[in-house]
């Protein structure tokens, strides 16, 4: 599932309070039937991955020791790394086809084999619902689709729920089953890219006059800035 929208809408406030990174100031939020607020930090790691979209930490590691972090919530800081830790790293770095840089340092990869690394970090944590906020920030066109294509693939064979903060309509369109769009902190569409992706919509979404057009081999339209 994406969230779009423009700038300041709201998409990163809202997975961070998705992600128990910030409190919501009226309501609720409700994970597997539970308030988030009731669950323990480890218990919560367990069951949903985040990935910020600033990332400052972890550029000094190999991407093997930051794809173990991803073992925290099950071990702890003082627990011991055991066989099946090392199993599971193993397994996400197969995943995410960076078993290659599994020795090399973070900080000396290029940025989509840097964002495959901390993917591999949360597909290691082995929760169920993973949120993604802005992934393919700064990287070019053949890396997003190289980023969000792991993703896909991933959500697909893992079983998990993905929630990701995308800036390209077209993008979501093309890797997401669904759409939340926002505007001013309020969700003001919501549904298949095809319902999304519609000029009266978009304008909507975007405050800007959007048309689309069909393109051949595609279930959806693609938007464009008339």
């Amino acid at each position: 599932m994406a969230l779009v929208g423009h700038n300041g809408s709201g998409k990163s406030s809202l997975l961070k309070m998705l992600a128990r990174q910030l409190v919501p100031s009226a309501g609720s939020i409700s994970y597997g039937n539970r308030d988030l607020r009731t669950y323990g930090e480890r218990a919560f790691a367990r069951s949903v991955a985040y990935l910020p979209q600033d990332v400052t930490t972890g550029s000094e590691m190999t991407v093997r020791e930051l794809v173990g972090c991803g073992r925290y919530p099950w071990h702890g800081a003082l627990g011991r790394f055991t066989k099946n830790d090392e199993g599971k790293v193993e397994e996400a770095l197969r995943a995410t086809h960076i078993e290659k840089f599994a020795d090399r340092i973070v900080g000396t990869l290029s940025g989509g084999e840097r964002q495959r690394a901390w993917i591999a970090m949360l597909i290691a944590q082995d929760a169920r619902c993973l949120l993604l906020d802005e992934p393919t920030a700064a990287l070019d066109v053949a890396h997003q689709i190289e980023v969000l294509s792991l993703v896909r693939r991933l959500a697909h064979e893992l079983g998990s729920s993905v929630v990701i903060v995308l800036h390209d309509i077209n993008m979501a369109a093309r890797f997401c089953d669904r759409i939340h769009a926002l505007k001013r902190g309020r969700v003001v569409a919501s549904g298949t890219p095809s319902a999304i992706l519609a000029p009266n919509t978009l304008q909507e979404i975007y405050g800007i006059d959007m048309d689309v057009i069909s393109a051949p081999n595609l279930p959806y339209p693609l938007a464009y800035v008339c």
